[in-house]
């Protein structure tokens, strides 16, 4: 149990980094990202106050979203751990995580977009790009879990 409790820490940030990376200014997703959010419109000092303003709350925000990673990593190490401890190969937990985020991730992206903000040709790159984000994350994190297992 502590096994796959540590995994679901360890994808947690795994999820970090990844997004830090995927999200960052000098990747297209990363600059999708800023036009979706309209900091591509702002002026630097626009930019830089409301920067000012989401600081004293960026804590809860980013524990916020390390707890929902968590859950997610826990659930790909559980998945994982019960095949492998029940004879089943570590490698049908890949088609598991495709599965999962085909039938549940793929839609909750979706439906945030239709009834979100975004439009047009801007929402086709949301979804592309936090889809994918989500995707290679989940096989990350599959990849791990089945190393250490």
């Amino acid at each position: 149990m502590y096994t796959i409790l540590a995994l679901g820490l360890a994808g947690a940030v795994i999820s970090a980094i990844t997004g830090t990376i995927w999200y960052s200014g000098g990747t297209p997703m990363g600059k999708w990202h800023m036009q979706y959010l309209g900091f591509d419109k702002l002026t630097p000092e626009e930019k830089a106050k409301l920067i000012a303003q989401a600081k004293p709350r960026m804590w809860k925000t980013y524990s916020a979203q390390m707890l929902l990673s968590f859950l997610t990593s826990l659930f790909i190490a559980f998945v994982t751990s019960y095949t492998v401890k029940n004879g089943g190969p570590a490698s049908a937990t890949y088609y598991y995580v495709i599965m999962i985020w085909a039938a549940f991730t793929l839609p909750m992206i979706g439906q945030n977009i239709l009834w979100g903000t975004s439009e047009g040709s801007l929402a086709w790159k949301r979804f592309i790009s936090d889809s994918m984000y989500n995707l290679i994350t989940f096989l990350i994190i599959t990849f791990v879990v089945v190393s250490v297992l």
